[in-house]
């Protein structure tokens, strides 16, 4: 499925079926080969955006999976940058592809670092939260960095009521929801649980002073809208 190195049908399946930590170990081997990675535009504009920010010695990719997330870290870093995941599949694909980089299990919500990171960084990964995990997370990012760091991510923002986008997400959101009243254990992942305007406010409560930046390469729905932002999170 989605290529001839993708998975297919049946194995997508059955990671569904599955807790979020073991689908991931069993998607990693063809995880890249699929839409669910990174987009390399993504990866690119917030490189882009994030240069002339720093300067960043050391980063952190949050949720780092394969390791997309790394080579921009690669890009606008000059010391040594650490990925955390709790997937121990995606974790020893990510060490294949970046070698160099120090790569820590553990959960998101509940990172163990204090301090040492001037940069941190996630890609992907905001929808595998529910709302009321946020700030055990973003409390976590904080504590992870340095004074005067940095923690950026890009987010889409909500596409409006009569675009296609809008219908997609919301029945994709129902599927789950229904699938998680049925079956355990959970497999949390929504697209319509991160407004900009909630990620402001969770980031804020945690001690960040938070600023957004267009991703231009990305377009404007027609009422001018963009359709994706970079959250700019500055640690006081």
């Amino acid at each position: 499925m989605f290529s001839a190195h993708g998975p297919s049908l049946r194995e997508l399946c059955v990671q569904a079926m599955t807790s979020v930590e073991r689908g991931y170990d069993l998607l990693a081997p063809t995880f890249d080969h699929t839409p669910f990675r990174t987009p390399q535009r993504m990866l690119t504009a917030t490189t882009e955006a994030l240069t002339g920010l720093g300067p960043f010695h050391t980063a952190l990719d949050v949720c780092t999976g394969t390791g997309a997330g790394l080579s921009v870290l690669s890009a606008v870093c000059d010391g040594p940058i650490t990925g955390v995941d709790f997937s121990t599949g995606m974790l020893a694909r990510a060490h294949s592809a970046h070698p160099a980089a120090t790569l820590v299990r553990a959960d998101a919500r509940a990172l163990p670092f204090n301090g040492g990171f001037d940069l941190a960084v996630s890609f992907g990964a905001l929808g595998h939260f529910l709302p009321a995990e946020r700030p055990a997370l973003f409390e976590g990012v904080h504590r992870a960095l340095n004074p005067g760091g940095l923690f950026a991510f890009a987010i889409g923002t909500p596409p409006p009521i009569l675009h296609p986008a809008h219908w997609v997400m919301l029945g994709f959101d129902t599927v789950m929801r229904v699938r998680n009243a049925v079956w355990r254990p959970p497999f949390v992942m929504y697209y319509r649980t991160t407004p900009p305007r909630a990620l402001r406010d969770d980031l804020a409560a945690a001690g960040f002073a938070v600023d957004t930046k267009p991703l231009p390469s990305f377009g404007s729905y027609p009422d001018g809208t963009p359709r994706c932002l970079l959250i700019l999170a500055r640690k006081s």
